[in-house]
């Protein structure tokens, strides 16, 4: 996260003299759901995805753009030598251990091709009206619309509690011109 964002803000003045460019900043499925096991990934992954939304509004308005790649898995060496996991308390077990041993039994299974994903960078890379997230592979957008359903459903489910706490506007003090109250 850090590193995006010094590189980020490196290229930030060059980007904004031209009026034009496009900011690619890697995050990761990770970024829009909590994988169990991996709270600083998970942490680091999330402020990206904030970091990038807040510039993308902030960019438009001297013609940048920023994408957001959320990338699932993919055959490099991500889940393989690369990665040391362990199994972590046997309390955790059920959530940690079992994420740890899930992504050992995954890795070179993966369903995402690193050169397909290269490609389809590279494609957004060129649009004048790029999106600002795109998930990479056929696990990111399942995870991703099941996280998205599922807080929807939470925002459903507790929207009468959620809005319950506005104030109540036939109990506000009513104003007089003068900005006395009455």
């Amino acid at each position: 996260m850090f590193g995006t964002i010094t590189v980020t803000k490196a290229a930030i003045p060059v980007l904004r003299q031209q009026r034009k460019g496009h900011l690619i900043n890697l995050s990761s499925v990770g970024g829009r759901l909590g994988a169990p096991g991996r709270a600083a990934y998970s942490t680091a992954k999330w402020g990206v995805e904030g970091f990038s939304e807040v510039l993308a509004k902030e960019m438009a308005l001297v013609g940048v753009r920023v994408t957001i790649i959320e990338p699932g898995g993919f055959r490099t060496d991500f889940a393989g030598g690369s990665t040391v996991l362990h199994d972590g308390r046997p309390e955790y077990d059920a959530v940690v251990g079992t994420a740890a041993r899930q992504q050992r039994e995954y890795n070179g299974r993966q369903p995402g091709d690193p050169t397909r994903a290269a490609h389809a960078i590279l494609q957004i890379s060129q649009l004048d009206d790029p999106p600002l997230r795109l998930a990479l592979g056929t696990d990111a957008v399942k995870a991703i619309r099941t996280a998205s359903e599922t807080r929807q459903a939470e925002l459903d489910a507790w929207e009468a509690l959620s809005v319950s706490t506005d104030f109540d506007a036939s109990e506000l003090p009513q104003l007089v011109p003068t900005g006395r109250p009455i």
